[in-house]
């Protein structure tokens, strides 16, 4: 007995395409329609009708049909959808290469950067395109980023410096990185802070009293991530020698057991006082390694200085200098009952090849 009805042509995988098509329609992040696709295959080698697979895929049997023709001519690349021709462009290269260029070199008439509407103007289109084509090509005009080279003629050496004690220090050393948060501010909200509600943001007013500063002095151990901590009215050469004899006294048991202590600095006038260099000089075990000139961002304890200004500062309301102090000793001792060091990973090769890819571009 004949059947009848046009001959359906039959689908044998093979096994590394059947393997292929397994592991697609197990995917979760793959797209949906090549998933339900890969199954439909993965039945038509079975033997199931066009009718069978639309069902249990949940496409229509003509959809089935046609996806069967693709794969029988195309194999694995009939999976993808095929490019459409859509709508004509009304948007020709020639008009998106003024509008890249007139974005890399140029600027609007009283203004110090393009935006979508100023741009959409000059060239009669619509906003929407020209951010269209400024995603295209990664333009991103209303973003402005700073940087600051460092002028040090020792900066090479000062890097490796630093970075090396992060990645390998000394044997039997105790790595402290030292600088001072100057002039926080004790300030207090004019009226009432709005709390968190549902639906609503904390919102507080931009007016406060100011009730005077005071200056945190803090020793991250780059290995432990114990910040040792202390806070003064002023921060001049002789807070900063206080603030040295009591690491002394903190280090002093470890110091004990023949360890030594390397500090991390940046190039503040008081870490260099003749004050502080007598001090340190009848110390031997102690020594100093000075981050270059504008890359304080080196000294690991920078980053815990952003820490406790996001987390108790920057969104305190306080009555008092002494609130203040306080509000920053609570911080520090909660911070120490469960420390974390902070992950260096730049090794010195990284940066200074950073570095220097930007002076080339200067150039």
């Amino acid at each position: 007995m004949k059947t009848r009805g046009r001959p359906v042509l039959q689908i044998e995988l093979q096994p590394d395409e059947r393997d292929f098509l397994q592991r697609l329609s197990r995917k979760r992040n793959a797209p949906a329609a090549e998933i339900k696709r890969a199954q439909a295959i993965l039945m038509m080698d079975q033997g199931e009708s066009n009718q069978t697979v639309a069902a249990a895929v949940g496409l229509c049997a003509q959809t089935i049909g046609t996806l069967r023709k693709r794969f029988g001519s195309s194999r694995l690349q009939g999976l993808s959808d095929l490019p459409r021709s859509g709508a004509p462009r009304s948007i020709q290269d020639e008009e998106v290469q003024a509008i890249v260029e007139a974005t890399l070199r140029s600027m609007p008439k009283g203004c110090t950067h393009w935006s979508t509407r100023r741009m959409a103007k000059k060239h009669e289109i619509s906003h929407a395109s020209v951010a269209r084509i400024w995603r295209a090509f990664g333009l991103k005009p209303h973003r402005s980023e700073s940087f600051q080279l460092s002028s040090d003629p020792y900066y090479v050496e000062k890097v490796r410096d630093v970075v090396g004690l992060y990645m390998s220090p000394p044997e039997n050393a105790l790595v402290l990185c030292v600088d001072e948060k100057s002039q926080i501010q004790a300030l207090e909200r004019s009226q009432p802070v709005m709390p968190l509600s549902h639906g609503r943001v904390e919102r507080r007013t931009p007016e406060y009293f100011r009730h005077g500063t005071l200056s945190l002095f803090a020793a991250l151990d780059v290995k432990k991530g114990q910040v040792l901590g202390g806070c003064y009215q002023r921060h001049r050469a002789s807070e900063f020698l206080l603030f040295l004899k009591q690491i002394e006294k903190h280090v002093a048991p470890e110091v004990a057991q023949g360890r030594t202590v390397h500090l991390v600095l940046d190039n503040y006038s008081t870490h260099k006082a003749a004050g502080v260099m007598r001090w340190l000089v009848k110390r031997p075990h102690w020594h100093l390694h000075f981050t270059p000139t504008h890359a304080s961002w080196l000294n690991q304890v920078e980053r815990f200085f952003a820490k406790i200004t996001n987390d108790a500062i920057r969104r305190g309301n306080f009555h008092s200098v002494g609130e203040l102090k306080k509000a920053i000793e609570e911080y520090l001792s909660d911070h120490n009952q469960a420390p974390k060091p902070f992950r260096w990973t730049a090794d010195a090769s990284t940066i200074l090849a950073k570095n220097a890819a930007l002076c080339k571009e200067l150039q």
